[in-house]
């Protein structure tokens, strides 16, 4: 079956979902398309027309078209697989897969979904749902059926063995060239997962469930506590807690990050904090692009979203419930303000507009020293959210 995830509710999602489909939200290990991939050969995905180069829609006579919010599990994945040509599966008022040629839901047959599963609907539910995420998606990925051990997990004990402590029962895995040098693993909670030729260096403290993404460093003396993800080509060091790093950015050095969600190529400056508790212990709210208006989110801990390209420099405080736009630098003594339009230049004393051309040519170096083109679809992406985010820079 050719499947097709569609996007729902992307401008609650902002601005995370400025430069990606939802289908490329990283929860737990893997990205939300990267999880419908364990159950479909055929995965692509539907979205808006200035991200379709980058994220093409493939679709064939037949299309099984899924909501990309939605996060599968086996028993949801079955009642997917039984829909007739012509059917819709539905929870309440949310629709979960169609299974016709066009992206149509007019004159469908409804199935009412009887499974449990995992729903992205705001932004606090990416690092909120990530600890069990990773745990299901260490289980696709890892461990082995019938209670049979695998010869990588074999592998992996004795390398932790060898030369770290490991704490607790569940698993941990370490894929090929991977290393990992006299630190404490915790799996008490959960496992740990140490993907292809990633390296967590000595004297690191880690807590699971964590999820470590291939080629990604943790610093010396790192202290990762449970329900943190660590995307693909990162580097981390100092303080963490339940954290998502979608990939390709940097906290290298000391500092705490917590109850956050960090994109793709940002950079956050040495000794950078964030407040994920308010002083009055009261809910957090959030900004939220879809009511142009901060909006409660339910919870007591609540840190920072930073979108890509953005950079903060050296010894930079964020309040709790901080939103960064895409391509944003600050820097600064001070608190800057905890809603940060996108292509915003300056900290705490003001901000002026960060000029395209300038965030280009600093997306072309940050890039190419991963190896990675910064071409022109990436700058019509970058172009497109500059106009879209217009209205809020009143600078």
């Amino acid at each position: 079956m050719n499947v097709i995830l569609f996007d729902t509710n992307r401008e609650n999602l902002y601005p995370l979902s400025f430069t990606r489909p939802l289908s490329n939200f990283r929860i737990g290990i893997l990205t939300i398309k990267e999880k419908w991939e364990w159950y479909y050969k055929s995965v692509s995905v539907k979205t808006e027309d200035y991200l379709s180069v980058k994220f093409p829609c493939i679709t064939k006579k037949e299309n099984l078209w899924i909501n990309a919010s939605v996060l599968p599990n086996t028993d949801l994945v079955t009642e997917i697989n039984s829909l007739r040509k012509g059917e819709l599966l539905k929870k309440e008022d949310v629709i979960i897969a169609i299974n016709n040629h066009e992206f149509e839901t007019i004159n469908l047959d409804e199935i009412e979904s009887h499974s449990t599963f995992n729903k992205i609907n705001d932004l606090c539910d990416i690092f909120s749902l990530n600890g069990e995420e990773i745990k299901n998606d260490f289980n696709c990925m890892v461990t082995p059926q019938h209670g049979k051990i695998s010869k990588k997990e074999i592998d992996s004990l004795k390398q932790i063995k060898e030369s770290n402590i490991k704490i607790g029962n569940n698993p941990i895995f370490i894929g090929e060239g991977a290393k990992v040098s006299q630190s404490i693993l915790n799996t008490t909670n959960g496992p740990i997962y140490i993907g292809k030729d990633a390296e967590i260096m000595e004297g690191s403290m880690v807590r699971g469930p964590f999820a470590m993404c291939n080629n990604s460093v943790l610093k010396m003396g790192s202290k990762i506590y449970d329900s943190t993800t660590i995307g693909p080509y990162c580097k981390v060091g100092g303080e963490v807690n339940n954290s998502v790093f979608f990939g390709f950015s940097s906290k290298a050095h000391d500092g705490f990050l917590g109850n956050s969600v960090i994109g793709e190529w940002c950079n956050l400056g040495a000794d950078t904090n964030n407040s994920n508790l308010k002083n009055n212990y009261e809910e957090v709210k959030l900004w939220n692009y879809k009511t142009e208006r901060f909006k409660k989110t339910g919870l007591q801990f609540c840190g920072l979203i930073m979108a890509d390209h953005s950079k903060c420099g050296i010894n930079t405080m964020f309040n709790t419930g901080s939103i960064v736009g895409v391509s944003a630098n600050i820097f600064g003594s001070g608190f800057p303000r905890n809603f940060i339009p996108s292509f915003s230049w300056g900290g705490a004393s003001g901000f002026t507009t960060f000029k395209t051309n300038k965030v280009f040519e600093i997306a072309a170096i940050v890039m190419k020293r991963r190896k990675i083109e910064f071409s022109k679809v990436e700058k019509d992406i970058l172009e497109k959210v500059f106009e879209l985010t217009s209205k809020y820079r009143n600078y």
